[in-house]
C-alpha cells in the first residue's frame, strides 16, 4: 500500500546531526509511558509562508482534526464510549489520584489515546487495564453521570454492564486485526467495518462486484461498513447523510474555507472534488479526486484527508480515515526530484521479469515534504514516507505522488540521540562506523526509492484482480517496495546521481535493516507472540528469507559475543544479490495475482517468532529503558483576526502537554454519537 512507518529502532545521528544538535535548543521530547514516548516535531518555515498559505494550512488543519472520531469507531464499536468513560474519571474523579489503580488507569488511557482505541496500534491486541472492574465502577459512581456515554433511559450499572467485560474480558474482541491463516479473518476482528457478516459472505459480496474486464476498477468497499440485517448484507456508506455523516459535514466546512484560498485553480479542483466525494460517496468521484490530485504538481501546500489505508481491515479493503497537512521542503526536494526524474532507468534495470515491468512509467512525482499537522490513521504514530494513490490502474495510466516527511525523520533522529541502541545491538565499531556516518541518509534514500519508486514500479497482467492477495496484500506490497529501494542503494547509479557520498554508504542501511528484521524489531511484540503487523512482516520476512538463502555461503550470520546475539554482514554484495532475488519472485507474486505463493511466502517467513532470541532481544532492550514505539504531539495554530473577524496572521505554538491535547481534541472535535448508528 502507501504509507512507510517509521521503524528505526536504532537512529543514530551523523556528524551533522549532532552538530545540529548541538545548535537546536528545541524541546523534542514529551513524555514516556508503557512502550511509548511522545515527541514534538518542528514545522520548519512555517512562520516565512505568505498569509494566505498559512491560512490553507490552517483550514486544512481544521479539517483534519474534524475527523477524530472517524477512526476511533471503525477501530471498534465501544472505543468511544470507553474514552469518554475514563476521560470523565480522569479530569473529575476526587479520590486518591496515587492510588496504583488510578494512575494505572491513566496509563490505560493514554494508550487508548494513542492507539485511537483499546487496542495495540501496531500489534493490534487488546490492552491489558492494570486497574480492577471494581475500581473503575466507584469511580464512575463518584462522577456526575451526565459526563458520561449513557443512551436515554439507560442506567450506569447496564453502561458497566455491557462495557466492562470488553475492557476486562481479555478474550472478548481479542484481536483489533486478525491475520492468522485459517481462521475466519473478520468474525475474529474487533475493528468495526463489518457487523453480522462472515469472511467468506464478505468476498462473495464484492467478489459479485467485480469484473474482471474493467480496466478501471474502482476500489470496492472502501468508505463504507458492511453489514447483514434482515438477513441482507449491504453496504452503510460514509458520507454526508450517512454514517459518519456528522463529523463528515464538519469537515467539508473546512475544506470549503479552505477552497477559498486555494494556491491555484489544480488544487482548488481537487477540493472541490474532494467534498463532492464526501457529499456523494460515490467510488468513481474518489478516483477523479485521485487524478486530479495527482496531477497537482505545483501547489507548494498539499494534503491527504479521507478514507486511505487498509491495514485496518483483515481483508484489506476498508480504509481508515487519516489526514496530514503539509508543505513542500523545496531544498531537500532536489533529492527526490532526483530520483522521480531517472524512474524510468530504474524501471528497466530492475531485477524483475519483463513481462512484469512497465514499458512506460507515468507520472511519477516525488518531493520532501514539512508535516504542519496529522491526524487519524497517522497521529500519534505515523508513517515517514507516503506514496498514493492506491489504486492500481491510476498509478499505471496517471502516476502517483511520494513524499518522505523530512520533519518526522529529523525529530527522530534528534530524540534518539544517544540512547545507547547501537552500543547493545550493533555487532562491531565497523557497523558503528557505517551507522555514524551514513545512517541517516541512506535510511532517508530508502524511504525515497520505496515510496518514490517502489510502490509505483512493475504491473499486475490483464486481467489480474488487484486484491487477489487478499490478506497477505498489504506484506507483500510493502516488501516490494523495500526491496526495490534495498536493492538499488548499493547502485552505481545512486553514485552517479551524486545521492550517495561513497561506495559503502549503502552498507548502514543494509545492516540496520537485517539487524531489525531478524532481531531488533521484536521488542514491539510481547513474548509468545506472533508477528501480526503488515509492515513488521515485511521485513521479517525480507531478512529471514536472505538469511536463509545465504545460510549455506554464511552471508549474514547470527553469532555470539559476550553471551550476547548479533547480525554479522559477511557479504554485502551477495546480500545484494539475494534482495533482486526476492523482489524478482515478490513481483511475480503480485503481477500474477499467485496467493497461494504469496500465502507460502508469508507464512513460512513472516509470522513465526524464535521465542529464545525474542527473550534475549527484550531483555536486553528493557535495561535501555527506551520505548520501541514512537509518537508526535501536534502544533496548535491560532488564528489572529482584526476587528473586522478577518485573518491576520496564523501562529504556531508547541507548549501543549500530550493529556492537553488529548482532551482538548476531545472536547472540541467529538462529532460522532458514542454509540453506532
Amino acid at each position: 500500500m502507501t504509507g512507510m512507518i517509521g521503524t528505526m529502532l536504532l537512529a543514530g545521528c551523523s556528524q551533522q546531526g549532532k552538530q545540529e544538535l548541538e545548535q537546536d535548543s528545541f524541546d523534542y521530547t514529551v513524555e514516556q509511558f508503557a512502550d511509548l514516548q511522545l515527541l514534538r516535531y518542528k514545522v520548519h518555515g512555517f512562520e516565512e509562508l505568505p498569509l494566505e498559505q498559512k491560512k490553507l494550512v490552517y483550514y486544512l488543519s481544521e479539517a483534519a482534526l474534524q475527523g477524530r472520531d472517524i477512526l476511533f469507531d471503525q477501530n471498534g464499536k465501544y472505543n468511544l464510549i470507553i474514552r469518554k468513560m475514563l476521560e470523565t474519571v480522569y479530569t473529575d474523579y476526587q479520590g486518591d489520584r496515587t492510588d496504583a489503580n488510578f494512575v494505572n488507569m491513566e496509563t490505560y488511557l493514554k494508550r487508548v489515546w494513542f492507539s485511537n482505541g483499546i487496542h495495540h496500534h501496531y500489534a493490534a491486541d487488546k490492552f491489558v487495564p492494570g486497574f480492577t472492574p471494581e475500581f473503575l465502577k466507584k469511580a464512575l459512581e463518584s462522577v456526575d453521570t451526565k459526563k458520561l456515554p449513557l443512551a436515554e433511559g439507560e442506567t450506569l450499572d447496564e453502561l458497566c454492564k455491557e462495557v466492562f467485560p470488553v475492557i476486562f474480558d481479555a478474550k472478548l474482541m481479542a484481536k483489533r486485526v486478525n491475520q492468522a491463516d485459517g481462521e475466519d479473518l473478520v468474525l475474529t476482528s474487533a475493528s468495526n467495518y463489518y457487523d453480522g457478516v462472515t469472511q467468506e459472505e464478505a468476498e462473495d459480496f464484492y467478489g459479485k462486484m467485480k469484473n474482471p474486464n474493467d480496466t478501471m476498477p474502482v476500489m470496492f468497499g472502501m468508505n463504507s461498513r458492511l453489514v447483514k440485517e434482515n438477513g441482507k448484507v449491504q453496504e452503510k456508506v460514509w458520507k454526508s447523510g450517512g454514517l459518519y455523516g456528522q463529523a463528515i459535514d464538519k469537515i467539508i466546512y473546512w475544506l470549503e474555507k479552505a477552497k477559498g484560498v486555494a494556491e491555484n485553480d489544480a488544487q482548488k479542483a481537487v477540493i472541490e472534488k474532494m467534498i463532492q466525494f464526501y457529499q456523494d460517496g460515490d467510488l468513481k468521484t474518489f478516483d477523479e479526486y485521485a487524478i486530479l490530485w495527482v496531477k497537482d504538481l505545483d501547489s507548494r501546500v498539499d494534503f491527504v484527508n479521507g478514507f486511505t489505508e487498509s491495514y485496518g481491515d483483515p481483508l484489506g479493503m476498508k480504509a481508515s480515515w487519516e489526514s496530514i497537512v503539509n508543505f513542500k521542503d523545496l531544498e531537500t526536494t532536489k533529492r527526490t526530484e532526483l530520483i522521480s526524474a531517472n524512474a524510468q532507468w530504474f524501471e528497466d534495470h530492475s531485477p524483475v521479469d519483463k513481462r512484469f515491468k512497465k514499458e512506460e512509467v507515468k507520472g511519477v512525482s516525488a518531493k520532501v515534504i514539512t508535516a504542519a499537522i496529522i491526524a487519524g490513521d497517522l497521529y500519534p504514530a505515523t508513517a515517514i514516507g507516503i506514496n498514493l494513490p492506491n489504486s492500481n490502474w491510476i498509478r499505471s495510466v496517471h502516476g502517483s505522488k511520494s513524499v518522505t516527511i523530512g520533519n518526522f525523520t529529523d525529530a527522530y533522529n534528534k530524540a534518539a540521540h544517544g540512547n545507547g541502541f547501537s552500543d547493545e545491538f550493533v555487532y562491531s565499531e565497523v557497523e558503528k562506523g557505517y551507522l555514524e556516518k551514513y545512517g541517516d541518509l541512506t535510511g532517508d534514500l530508502h524511504t525515497d526509492l520505496h515510496e518514490c519508486l517502489g510502490h509505483g514500479s512493475g504491473q499486475l497482467l490483464p486481467g489480474v484482480d488487484p486484491d487477489a492477495l487478499k490478506a497477505y496484500g498489504s506484506t507483500i506490497e510493502e516488501a516490494r517496495a523495500d526491496l526495490f529501494g534495498l536493492y538499488y542503494l548499493p547502485d552505481a547509479k545512486m553514485r552517479e546521481l551524486g545521492l550517495t557520498p561513497h561506495d559503502d554508504a549503502y552498507k548502514a542501511e543494509y545492516y540496520s535493516y537485517m539487524m531489525n528484521g531478524l532481531m531488533t524489531q521484536l521488542v514491539r511484540i510481547e513474548l509468545g507472540n506472533n508477528v501480526e503487523e503488515a509492515h513488521m512482516r515485511n521485513r521479517q520476512l525480507i531478512a529471514k528469507w536472505a538469511f536463509e538463502k545465504g545460510a549455506a555461503e554464511k552471508v549474514t550470520e547470527l553469532v555470539k559475543k559476550d553471551g550476547k546475539t548479533f547480525v554479522k554482514i559477511n557479504d554485502y554484495e551477495k546480500l545484494r544479490a539475494l534482495f533482486g532475488q526476492l523482489l524478482n519472485e515478490i513481483q511475480r507474486i503480485k503481477s500474477e495475482g499467485d496467493f497461494e505463493a504469496a500465502r507460502q511466502m508469508v507464512e513460512n517467513y513472516a509470522v513465526k517468532v524464535d521465542p529464545e532470541l525474542h527473550q534475549e532481544v527484550l531483555a536486553r532492550y528493557e535495561k535501555l529503558n527506551l520505548a520501541p514505539y514512537k509518537g508526535f504531539v501536534n502544533p496548535v495554530y491560532t488564528a489572529k483576526t482584526d476587528a473586522e473577524g478577518n485573518i491576520i496572521d496564523v501562529e504556531i505554538s508547541y507548549g501543549e502537554g500530550y493529556a492537553e491535547q488529548m482532551l482538548r481534541y476531545s472536547k472540541d472535535y467529538a462529532n460522532l454519537p458514542y454509540r453506532n448508528e
